[in-house]
């Protein structure tokens, strides 16, 4: 499938792939106030998986953990414990969650990275297409839970850290600090004026669902960002992540090579700083509820790196419903 996001650090790689591996994680229920145990009654449920025993946390709901283990730790199996229960709201599916982790080798205790000296990042949008397990996880904590994941070395990427050997076992510990408002389609006021020569959008009144008239549209080489729709929601910053609706199309063929609507009319979420550089320039300064027509040239989309239904050199053509955003 085809993204407009590729990049990711090694350790964000690290702990998505050991969140989401298949048959990995199994419900987790999230109750009451703080705790430094790890394996609280209260935030325990019943689980096809092994209890991550020896890991503990220190600290307060939604706040940066103090993380506890002896080493060399071995980790046999896919593990869990929750450290600290959530005090907030209750996650649920289709919530769009903000949160930070860090990433432990538990044979050396090193720390091979940790998220907390940046904004928390809001890319992760629970939904029935994610793997069902860890859909269910978070879906049943709260919202300042943090939660350890314990995972062989044998399902890590080995490289992750040069201190890290073939058979090291991992801790990834994510807590989870908010949850984003979103829309389902953009909401807001019409814009007036677009220049006649744009590619004219419309969209379905019920699902928000845009199609492309092209108007015999020539791409002279420049980017363009024309809002469609003005919202009234918050400003999304550069630095910050947004939740989308969108649908791509190539300019030279008018094909769709992908649409967020026919792949379950599900959203998408990752960090501007994160994806093709048509994208921060377009999005950044929109506002929640808008609707975005984006003309991307090659320089500013894949170049002459050709993608899955994607030409090299291919102008782009997007239309993008600003859903939410964590700035």
């Amino acid at each position: 499938m085809f993204n407009v996001h590729f990049h990711r650090s090694k350790a964000a790689k690290l702990i998505l792939a050991a969140l989401a591996a298949a048959g990995m994680l199994a419900a987790l229920a999230a109750c009451g106030n703080s705790s430094s145990s790890s394996s609280s009654a209260s935030s325990q449920a019943s689980s096809s998986l092994a209890k991550l025993e020896g890991v503990s946390a220190t600290g307060e709901s939604g706040q940066e953990p103090q993380v506890h283990f002896k080493t060399p730790m071995t980790i046999s199996q896919k593990s869990y414990a929750v450290l600290i229960d959530g005090t907030g709201a209750k996650i649920k599916e289709g919530d769009t969650v903000c949160y930070q982790y860090m990433v432990y080798n538990a044979r050396t205790g090193s720390q091979i990275d940790s998220t907390w000296k940046d904004a928390p990042s809001c890319t992760l949008t629970l939904n029935s297409s994610m793997d069902s397990d860890f859909d269910q996880v978070l879906s049943s904590q709260k919202v300042g839970a943090s939660v350890a994941f314990g995972t062989p070395g044998s399902q890590e990427n080995s490289s992750a850290s040069g201190a890290a050997n073939s058979g090291d076992a991992y801790i990834s510990v994510m807590t989870l600090i908010s949850v984003v408002k979103t829309l389902s389609k953009a909401e807001g006021t019409q814009v007036e004026n677009i220049p006649s020569d744009l590619p004219k959008v419309t969209s379905n009144s019920s699902t928000g669902e845009p199609s492309v008239d092209f108007n015999n549209y020539k791409s002279d080489g420049q980017f363009v960002a024309q809002t469609i729709i003005k919202g009234s929601g918050p400003v999304v910053s550069s630095s910050g992540s947004v939740v989308v609706k969108y649908s791509g199309w190539v300019l030279s063929t008018k094909k769709l090579f992908q649409s967020t609507w026919n792949e379950g009319n599900t959203t998408a979420s990752f960090s501007l700083a994160n994806t093709i550089e048509g994208f921060q320039k377009g999005l950044s300064g929109q506002t929640v509820g808008s609707q975005v027509l984006l003309i991307i040239p090659p320089s500013m989309g894949y170049g002459s790196n050709a993608q899955s239904g994607i030409p090299a050199n291919s102008t782009l053509v997007f239309v993008v419903d600003i859903l939410g955003t964590g700035n």
